[in-house]
C-alpha cells in the first residue's frame, strides 16, 4: 500500500503528516516553508509511494471558508495539475490548531517550547490525517 500524506496549509508555514505504508498510523513529517512547498513534495513524492493527499479546509463556525481558502484553492489547482496520478481531497480542519495546541500542553511541554508554531503546525497536519483515517 501507498501512504495518505496530509497538509495544514499556511501563509508562512505547512504542517505535513504522513500514514504508515499500511495506513494505519498517522506521524507529524515535518513543517516547511509554505514558499518551498512544491519543492518539499516534488522530492518526497519522488522517493515514496503516495496514494492520497488531503489538504485541510479551513471553515468557520458557521460553515463559510476561512480567508486562507481562495489561496488554498490555488495551491489545490496547481497541485491537481503537477500531481495527476495522486488523488486529492480537502478534510474540514476547524478547530485542529486548538486540538493541537492543547496537545502540545497536555504532553507536558514548558510554555517556550508551546511556542514553536512550527511543531503546533505539524501537529495540525497530523489530526487532519488521524481523523481521515478514523472515519475512513
Amino acid at each position: 500500500m501507498a501512504r495518505i500524506l496530509a497538509i495544514d496549509y499556511g501563509k508562512k508555514r505547512t504542517g505535513i503528516a504522513v500514514t504508515d505504508e499500511l495506513q494505519l498510523i498517522a506521524s507529524g513529517l515535518c513543517t516547511i516553508e509554505t514558499k518551498e512547498l512544491f519543492k518539499f513534495l516534488t522530492n518526497y513524492l519522488a522517493t515514496e509511494k503516495v496514494s492520497l493527499i488531503l489538504v485541510g479546509q479551513p471553515k468557520k463556525l458557521n460553515n463559510t471558508f476561512s480567508a486562507i481558502e481562495t489561496e488554498i484553492a490555488v495551491f489545490v489547482k496547481k497541485l491537481q495539475q503537477i500531481f495527476v496520478n495522486i488523488e486529492i481531497k480537502r478534510i474540514d480542519e476547524r478547530f485542529t490548531s486548538k486540538m493541537a495546541f492543547r496537545t502540545l500542553i497536555d504532553s507536558g511541554l514548558k510554555q517556550k517550547k508551546r511556542r514553536n508554531k512550527a511543531l503546533l503546525d505539524e501537529i495540525s497536519a497530523t489530526i487532519i490525517l488521524q481523523s481521515y483515517l478514523y472515519h475512513k
